[in-house]
């Protein structure tokens, strides 16, 4: 029998790699999407769409409300940083479109469905290299939510087993990333990585998510195949 997987699927480009590396791995897997009054809800679409073709064996939404906090471009009334250039993103500036304890929040999630399903992997799609100062993407972050899920779950005290965190993408390129998705057989025209698509779900080309989204596939020698609105770099 497979193993069991919680799979966190944002339905961007990062997490459905994950998404594609935990099935080539050979984990049966569960994806967990999130509602959390973000401004870009059409990347809840895109984690259904990836979840089906990628053959998730079931995919749930949580609903949770960041607004009621803010303090983020992304659940509030701040605009989305644009048209920076996108080797000049300085990734020890934390951005104004970190979701305070965002990744805390998600892990914890995970964790409660991964006891439910007796699943004792959580596959995230954090990455350290292009990441855009975000503090809950570090290595270290992630190693100690593992250590504290083992300290504070049933599965860690009375199982024998020990749940592993795995960020198989926290050290590649966004090119890198995307070159493995493809080998996988990834759809990235389903993903949706912007931060402010509009009404139809086109990206806007400008916002950080968007450039390095573009960077990487530039590098690759490949089309992103998703549709923007108007002309991107």
């Amino acid at each position: 029998m497979a193993r069991r997987a919680i799979v966190l699927l944002s339905g961007g480009l990062d997490s459905c790699t994950v998404l594609a590396i935990a099935k080539d791995q050979g984990f049966e897997s569960y994806a967990l999407s999130f509602d959390y009054g973000q401004r870009h809800r059409t990347e809840l679409r895109s984690a259904g769409l990836v979840a089906a073709a990628l053959g998730a064996t079931e995919h749930r939404t949580a609903t949770i409300d960041l607004r009621v906090f803010g303090g983020s471009a992304l659940t509030s009334d701040v605009e989305v940083p644009k048209h920076r250039i996108v080797d000049d993103i300085d990734s020890n500036i934390i951005p104004v479109t970190y979701v305070p304890a965002r990744n805390t929040i998600f892990l914890a999630f995970a964790t409660a469905y991964a006891e439910v399903v007796g699943a004792f992997d959580i596959f995230t799609g954090v990455t350290a290299v292009d990441y855009s100062g975000y503090p809950d993407c570090r290595p270290e972050f992630m190693e100690a939510f593992e250590a504290t899920a083992n300290l504070g779950t049933r599965a860690g005290v009375e199982q024998g087993e020990r749940l592993r965190l795995h960020s198989p993408l926290i050290e590649m390129s966004k090119a890198d990333i995307i070159r493995e998705g493809t080998r996988l057989g990834v759809d990235y025209s389903l993903t949706s990585s912007c931060y402010d698509p509009d009404d139809r779900g086109r990206a806007c080309g400008h916002c950080d998510t968007c450039l390095l989204r573009l960077k990487g596939f530039a590098e690759c020698g490949i089309k992103d195949p998703v549709a923007y609105r108007g002309a991107v770099a």
